[in-house]
């Protein structure tokens, strides 16, 4: 169960997103490019890590969110929120639906990496 969501509209996000995390997530990738899509992923294997974005065709990321956070078996994982919206609303929103973490594009593998390693750890 060690394989990580990337969900975002952007092939090229998503590409860069699992380059990133190639040496943190082992397990291997999913990918999704819209909210929707996520839904279905989670539907059809388990995964240990969500990077989601938040401005996304058909779903908005914060619907997906609530989705997760109110799935009883979903409801635990840790998910990183990575988008362009850089303003203290939206980063209070995403929290608030229950987002483990918040980072902003453009981002560094490095930083992506550290956040990931961390919420992979177990407790």
């Amino acid at each position: 169960m060690d394989r990580t969501l990337v969900v975002d509209d952007s092939p090229t996000m998503r590409r860069m997103v699992m380059a990133s995390l190639r040496g943190v997530c082992v397990g291997g990738f999913a990918e999704a490019a819209s909210g929707l899509e996520a839904v279905e992923q989670l539907a059809l294997q388990p995964v240990s890590l969500i990077v989601l974005d938040l401005n996304m065709p058909d779903m908005h990321g914060l619907e997906v969110l609530a989705f997760v956070r109110r799935h009883p078996v979903l409801k635990a994982l840790p998910i990183i929120v990575l988008t362009t919206r850089g303003d203290e609303a939206s980063r209070l929103a995403a929290l608030a639906a229950g987002a483990s973490v918040y980072l902003t594009k453009p981002f560094t593998p490095e930083s992506l990496a550290a956040q990931a390693r961390e919420l992979l750890q177990p407790a």
